[in-house]
């Protein structure tokens, strides 16, 4: 199994390009489903969710190409078997994306319940109560959902929850459903408003997205499409903590400045020197960051997935900070190996209180889910002497070749076996 070993206690300098954005490329790729024309798509990242994703397609018969320099062709001429099987699906819970736009374009559906990171429970259940609300018949036995519908209408649906999954499998199924669809206390996220765009370059009526209240007019087809994939918000927000904590001055290329608003406010109150220029985002840290407390949010409020990322800059910063987590209720199981490398973090319920030490020290830790991988490899770029790092197919599940791009401004980072 691989693993990441990090000498730490080098400034990082250079220019990092931003990679597509996992979170938009997996719903556009199901997006896929709804049309028996191409979808061409443009700046997907190498990543093991979107192979698995492409895997599950072209399962059900979806042609997959190769995925060359970004781009990837899907085209689901037929669809000879909408399956979803718990071999795949439990890996990534973004699988349960292909249950909307199979039970509108085939009329059934049998897709396993989701897994992916062991960060809470996640359920499905605002996908089921929307596509009911649809017209949809959806029973759960044995570990699926089988679901089956006679025509999805469109529907006036109000979500208990902000959920983005939710949001994106209702927005699918209602490309195609007869009528009109209108979702309440939709998502905002940017990968949300990219969906929407990809649907309506497909020839979708969507109207809304990155509002709370979205309003889908179906249509009878929807033709092939070319998108870009939006840049990963994510990524830039790791790399930009991962200055801020180790110190240097670094440019990301290929970023969307415009999605990372409450992230680059916390760095500014960190004491990081921030610039935008276009789709360009320079930072600059030339001392021990100041601790910054922070609460997650639904967008445009701070994402949780930043917030181990920003807990280990915590780590090393000067004073303490509270870390309150609203979205997940098991996603601190990063502290714990945080404190293996010296960090002093007490947890209350939902909240970490993290008091900043001068330095943390190399040791071999445990990757425990996607952005928990990402904290560690930012508290192994501060920490004196080595840092080996076990379970990194979590950071592959969402990095793309995220120890080249290290490499490249500087850090001492190398895969090993």
């Amino acid at each position: 199994m691989d693993k990441l070993r990090i000498t730490g206690g080098r400034p990082l300098a250079g220019e990092v390009r931003v990679s597509g954005a996992k979170n938009a490329a997996l719903p556009i790729m199901a997006a896929a489903l709804l049309s028996e024309r191409p979808l061409l798509l443009e700046n997907v990242p190498r990543l093991m969710d979107v192979r698995t994703m492409g895997r599950i397609l072209a399962l059900m018969g979806v042609e997959v190409g190769t995925q060359t320099d970004g781009h990837l062709a899907l085209h689901a001429a037929q669809i000879r078997d909408p399956v979803a099987g718990y071999e795949l699906v439990k890996t990534m819970r973004a699988s349960v994306l292909v249950l909307g736009p199979l039970l509108a374009r085939c009329g059934r559906a049998r897709v396993s319940l989701p897994g992916g990171c062991g960060i809470g429970a996640r359920p499905v259940d605002q996908h089921v109560k929307g596509l009911q609300a649809m017209g949809a018949a959806i029973a759960i036995e044995h570990g699926y959902m089988d679901a089956t519908t006679r025509g999805l209408k469109g529907a006036h649906i109000v979500m208990d929850m902000v959920t983005v999954t939710g949001t994106e499998n209702l927005m699918l199924a209602a490309t195609l459903a007869e009528g009109t669809t209108v979702l309440e206390n939709a998502a905002r996220e940017p990968e949300v408003v990219d969906l929407a765009a990809c649907l309506s370059r497909m020839g979708a009526k969507i109207q809304g997205a990155g509002t709370g209240t979205i309003r889908i007019e179906g249509v009878r087809a929807l033709s092939g499409a070319t998108h870009p994939v939006i840049p990963d918000r994510i990524e830039t927000g790791t790399y930009l903590s991962a200055v801020a904590a180790a110190g240097g001055k670094v440019r990301l290329t290929g970023a969307a400045p415009d999605t990372l608003g409450a992230t680059l406010e916390k760095l500014r109150e960190a004491g990081a020197r921030i610039s935008v220029a276009g789709a360009t985002v320079q930072i600059e840290m030339a001392e021990r960051p100041r601790a910054v407390s922070l609460t997650t949010a639904p967008y445009p409020g701070l994402a949780t997935d930043m917030q181990a990322q920003f807990m280990a800059m915590d780590c090393v910063a000067r004073g303490a900070a509270s870390i309150t987590e609203t979205i997940f209720e098991n996603r601190f199981m990063h502290a714990l190996e945080l404190q293996r490398l010296g960090a002093d973090i007490t947890i209350r319920d939902n909240t970490a209180v993290v008091q900043g030490v001068e330095r943390l020290q190399g040791a071999n830790v445990m990757a425990t889910d996607l952005r928990a991988s990402a904290s560690l490899v930012v508290a192994g770029l501060v920490a004196q002497g080595e840092t080996v790092i076990d379970r990194i197919y979590h950071l592959d599940r969402g990095y793309e070749a995220l120890e080249h791009k290290l490499s490249g401004i500087g850090a001492k980072i190398a895969r090993v076996r």
